[in-house]
């Protein structure tokens, strides 16, 4: 069989399972049983495949047939142009959430010439952090997560970008273990209403850790609680970013601007045009931008 087979069929079988993506995942699997980059995959299409290599691709298929995700197979998930080492003990980063980490970057950049504070609510594998980290050489950022297993893969994300020194790991499930005030708090936390992890999808639902998800009632519960707590580590002149789902905006915002009745508060989109992060410019009257 040759390597454009191999993946033509593959592609074919994730179709059928109704599988998102069924070409792009087939070609992930296909390069990481090969070694192969996207480049030497595509000039080799017409190559015989390695048995060995081959049967190794077959038994990834098959665990990805069951709806094992993609990244945990191959053990690895881009991020901000970043790679991270990625398992079952943390929530898979999502393309979404680089939204967050670009106007992290933006905002420490204009206010404080990246020279910084963070905090990274609900770090998991620690994408945001590393990320921050990696393109804010001047920041120093702490990366919180009540979960023990989480901050281990933390870890192993800080050691393999060289950040070790700049992102300091709490075990802690409230802003308030936080040593000093911040000048930016960055919140990937829970959202997912408790009633839709049932329908969530079954590489989310079987594969990915349900408490990282878990949002209570309204999906609102722990945001709710990290903003009630914020106001106390964080610098007068501070800037809170908060992910969302986006039929939260409305609720999420009147909660803030009930928090902080003087800050600046306003609703950014995803590439999708979906409603996605909420901005809370403490140290700054309403209407002005950053």
């Amino acid at each position: 069989m040759t390597i454009g087979e191999a993946l033509h069929q593959a592609a074919e079988c994730l179709t059928q399972q109704s599988i998102d993506d069924a070409y792009l995942e087939a070609d992930i699997l296909l390069r990481h049983a090969l070694g192969l980059t996207r480049a030497q995959l595509y000039a080799r299409v017409t190559d015989e495949a390695p048995s060995a290599k081959l049967d190794s691709f077959h038994q990834m298929l098959d665990r990805r047939l069951r709806h094992e995700p993609t990244p945990h197979i191959v053990g690895h998930k881009e991020f901000f142009d970043l790679d991270f080492y990625v398992d079952r003990r943390v929530l898979i980063p999502r393309p979404e959430t680089e939204l967050l980490v670009e106007r992290a970057i933006d905002i420490a950049q204009r206010r404080w010439a990246g020279a910084c504070l963070i905090t990274d609510i609900g770090t998991g594998s620690g994408a945001i952090a590393v990320s921050l980290a990696v393109h804010l050489p001047q920041a120093s950022i702490f990366a919180i997560d009540p979960a023990r297993d989480a901050l281990e893969v933390a870890s192993i994300n800080c050691a393999r970008h060289a950040v070790e020194d700049r992102v300091k790991l709490l075990l802690s499930d409230t802003v308030l273990a936080l040593p000093e005030p911040v000048h930016l708090m960055v919140a990937n936390l829970p959202y997912v209403k408790d009633d839709d992890l049932p329908t969530l999808a079954p590489e989310i639902r079987e594969w990915e850790p349900l408490e990282a998800l878990a949002g209570g009632p309204d999906g609102l519960g722990k945001i709710r609680r990290f903003l009630s707590e914020a106001g106390a580590r964080l610098h007068a002149d501070g800037v809170i970013l908060v992910e969302m789902n986006p039929e939260q905006a409305q609720p999420l915002t009147a909660f803030a601007r009930r928090l902080f009745p003087q800050a600046a508060i306003r609703v950014e989109t995803d590439l999708a045009h979906l409603d996605r992060m909420v901005v809370i410019e403490v140290g700054r009257m309403k209407g002005h931008d950053l």
